[in-house]
Order: C-alpha cells, then structure tokens, then sequence
C-alpha cells in the first residue's frame, strides 16, 4: 500500500513543499523532522534575529552586516531543525492524538527516537559552530536560550498559554541579532524583544485554531481554548501591543521618519489578520499564520529605513 503523502496528514505543509516534490524518498522524513517542509517557521525564528541586527545597524546609520545576516538565517534553520526534532520526541504520544501532527515522522515511527536525537545532535553543533563566531555576550544569551527551547514543549501541558512561552523562545534571536552586532544590549533591543513576544503570542493562537477539537480530546492546552469565541479580539489586542512596542523601540533608538510608513504596514497588516480570523475556519487560520513571514519582514524594512534622519520624529528618542 503506498505511504499517505504527508502533506495530506499535516494541512499546515503546503501540497506543492519542495520536499514532497523534489527530495529523495529516502530523506523526506528527515527533512519533515526538521520541518523544512514547512520553510514559515525558519521565517519567523529568523527574523526577530535580522530585526535587532538591523536596529543595531540603523542606530549607527549604517546598513545591515550581510555577514552577519547570512549567520542568522543558517543559525536559524539549523536550531529551528533541533527544536522541532526535540519537539517531536517529547510530544511523540501526543502527537499520535493529533490529526494534524499523526504523520510525523517520530509519531508515526519512520524515524526512531534514537535516530531523531542524533538528528537533533548534529543541527546542534552546526548551530554552535555559528554562535561561536559571535561576540562573547551573544554566545552567552545563544546559551541562555537553551532553557527556554527546553522548556517549550512541556508547556502546553502545565498551562493554557504555551504561545506567550513560544514568544519568548522565538524572539530571543532579537536581543541575540543586536549583541551579535554591537557586543552589548540595551533598551531598544529589549522593546523590540517585548514587541515580538506578543507579535508571537498573537500568530502562534491563530497556529493553534487549527488543533482545537484534538486538543481537547488529548488534553493538550493552548491560547486558542482558553480564549474560545474571544480569540480574535484577544489576538488585536497582542498585535496593538505588538504595534506599540514596536513604535517604542523605534522611539528609543531615534530611529528615522522614514521608519513610520512602513511600521504603519505592519500595524496594518497585523491588524487585517485579526479582523479575519474565524474560528470556524481553521485553514484560513492556518493562512493568517502564514502571512507572518511577510509581517516580519515589513517591520524588518521599517527598521533598516529609520536609518535615514536619524531623530527627526519623536524629539530624541531615550
């Protein structure tokens, strides 16, 4: 009998993945372990690390370091493999329960969990062999990350807001970007921090209307049921909080006017999805979820335009 494509069992991969369409036969399933199915999450682990590289940057009126942002975007893809590879060998039971994670390589037995943590091993070191070549501070806050990655997947099972802890993991890579940068940290890099927890908090409840039905029945905890019929308004009020931390950030740094136009598409953008979300639809949901990556990096663009004109909005910034 023929092996169901995965994309039929996980709706979150699109049918046309280059993996399902391309890759090897023998190497999907360690290609679907690390997630590279699924290119969205490698976005939005990347660019909270690009944004506070490019605050760095447009503080000194400089552009991005290229170099710097092609470290970012492999440290990225090589941790975000690790951490859905740890993921999956934690919430392997669970999994099973799912409709939507049934399918994954560990759950359904194609990859053993011996085999996923050496999986898991060797994206590690390549992501260590990057954060070694950062300044002391970031390899350190590169470290420190390490207890929340390994915190995350127990959370959905000890509270309902697994998403806010996902904030905090996945937007670490904004205080890590700027230290990388400038060897040190300050309230800036922190405000943009703040504003993407909550940028993460607000996407990561859309992400979850997808599972709410087999939540419930294995027990597994997350924003959306808590929220219920009240997801939506919750979710704008995330992303207002999102918009003015974002805005606060900019402020402090005396970031340029041209930075407000486009902030003004992000705040835009964020504010569309949640005006959109039905929580009858999960598919739209999953859509909504989607359409981060471009809300990333509209911010991002925000950010490298604030270094022209330095302080010319605002009065100074702190």
């Amino acid at each position: 009998m023929p092996e169901t494509p995965q994309s039929e069992i996980l709706p979150d991969a699109r049918p046309d993945n280059w993996v399902d369409r391309f890759a090897p036969e023998g190497l999907r399933p360690w290609l679907k372990l690390g997630r590279f199915d699924r290119p969205v999450g490698i976005w939005l682990l990347m660019l909270p690390g690009w944004q506070g590289a490019a605050l760095a940057a447009s503080m000194s009126g400089r552009w991005p370091d290229l170099v710097l942002m092609a470290k970012i975007f492999l440290g990225a893809a090589l941790m975000r493999a690790a951490g859905c590879a740890y993921n999956d060998i934690l919430d392997r039971d669970l999994d099973a329960k799912v409709a939507r994670t049934a399918g994954r390589p560990v759950a359904s037995g194609r990859i053993s969990v011996r085999q996923a943590w050496a999986f898991l091993v060797a994206c590690s070191l390549g992501g260590a062999a990057i954060l070694f070549t950062l300044p002391p501070l970031a390899i350190a806050l590169g470290i420190a990350s390490l207890v929340l990655v390994a915190a995350y997947p127990f959370m959905k099972r000890i509270t309902w807001w697994p998403q806010a802890w996902l904030g905090l993991t996945f937007n670490w890579g904004a205080l890590l970007g700027f230290a990388a940068a400038t060897g040190e940290l300050g309230i800036t890099a922190i405000l943009l921090y703040l504003g993407g927890v909550f940028w993460t908090l607000g996407y990561d409840t859309l992400y979850a209307v997808q599972d709410m039905e087999d939540d419930a029945l294995a027990g597994i905890k997350s924003s959306a049921r808590r929220l219920g019929p009240s997801a939506p308004r919750a979710v704008l009020g995330f992303y207002a909080l999102a918009f003015l931390f974002a805005l606060s950030c900019a402020f402090a740094a005396r970031l340029g006017p041209l930075f407000l136009p486009l902030a003004a598409g992000y705040g835009l953008h964020l504010s569309r999805q949640a005006a959109r979300l039905d929580m009858d639809d999960p598919r739209g949901a999953l859509a909504l979820f989607r359409s981060n990556a471009l809300a990333g990096l509209i911010l991002f663009a925000a950010i490298v335009a604030g270094r022209f004109g330095q302080g010319l909005w605002g009065g100074g910034g702190l």
